[in-house]
C-alpha cells in the first residue's frame, strides 16, 4: 500500500515573513492581524538552526524549541495576536513564517 501525504493547511496569500536572526531575540509581527482564518503557522529554518518561542510578547532563548534548518516545516498552533520569536543556535541563519488556514 503506497502512503498518501494529507495536508489539511492552505497558505494566507500575504502573510509571509522572513526572520533574520542572530544572537539576540527577534520577534515577528503579530499573526491573524485582521484574518479571522488563521489558525497555525508554519515555521521553516532556512539556513541555521534556531530557537523559537510563540506569545504575545515573546523573547526567545537558547532553552526553547530548537528548529533545525534540516528539519521538515514545523506546522504551530497560534491564536491571533500572538508572536513568533526566535534566536540563533550557533550560527546567524533566516526563519521562513506563512500563516495557514483549512
Amino acid at each position: 500500500m503506497k502512503w498518501l501525504t494529507v495536508a489539511p493547511w492552505r497558505p494566507i496569500a500575504g502573510t509571509g515573513q522572513n526572520l533574520t536572526f542572530g544572537a539576540s531575540s527577534v520577534a515577528s509581527t503579530a499573526f491573524d492581524a485582521g484574518n479571522e482564518n488563521a489558525q497555525a503557522i508554519q515555521v521553516s529554518a532556512t539556513t541555521a538552526n534556531c530557537h523559537i518561542q510563540i506569545g504575545t510578547a515573546p523573547v526567545a532563548v537558547v532553552t526553547d524549541l530548537l528548529v533545525k534548518a534540516s528539519d521538515p516545516p514545523l506546522i504551530l498552533r497560534i491564536a491571533p495576536g500572538e508572536k513568533l520569536a526566535v534566536i540563533q543556535d550557533t550560527a546567524t541563519g533566516t526563519l521562513n513564517i506563512v500563516e495557514l488556514t483549512h
